[in-house]
């Protein structure tokens, strides 16, 4: 188990958990806009990464004055390794490629989470660099979950009933 922390240390640990697990979902996007079978998927996955690329760098920099560097404590360092070997093994079959996107889904909401509390404490500490990018945050997260959540049903509809040729790739 972890310290308790509090105060500047909890702070920290809340950018640095954020850091983590944009890292991890990051990179699963790259590999999941190579190997999805579901092209739609692909495409969707392919145009997040550029966006969240640029959400990682401003967690970067805005948790550099906390001390921040990316450290994956408990929790983000069991989804970022999950999320590598299930992103892995993506290519094997389908129904991998199906935890690999639940994986990348799971991220995406605890991402949510991690933006609407670091918004509260950035209002609280009246700072509006961070409460603008927390919004931010929050909205992309949302939309990006939203949109790998229905084409996660369709997959799994698509995988349970062999409909359409998964291996097709373009």
């Amino acid at each position: 188990m972890g310290e308790a922390k509090q105060g500047q240390a909890f702070i920290q640990h809340e950018f640095d958990e954020a850091i983590a697990v944009q890292q991890a979902i990051v990179e699963a996007e790259r590999i999941l806009a190579e190997s999805h079978p579901l092209k739609e998927a692909q495409d969707t996955i392919g145009r997040f990464v550029k966006d969240d690329e640029q959400c990682l760098r401003q967690l970067q920099q805005l948790g550099e004055k906390f001390g921040a560097t990316g450290k994956a404590e408990e929790v983000a360092g069991a989804m970022q390794q999950l999320s590598e070997t299930t992103s892995q093994s993506a290519e094997d079959a389908p129904s991998e490629a199906y935890e690999a996107h639940a994986v990348l889904l799971t991220m995406l909401r605890k991402q949510q989470d991690s933006s609407g509390a670091m918004l509260k404490i950035a209002q609280q500490m009246d700072e509006q660099e961070i409460k603008d990018a927390a919004v931010q945050m929050q909205k992309q997260t949302k939309s990006e979950a939203d949109e790998l959540a229905a084409l996660l049903s369709q997959f799994a509809v698509q995988i349970a009933t062999a409909d359409g040729d998964l291996a097709s790739r373009n």
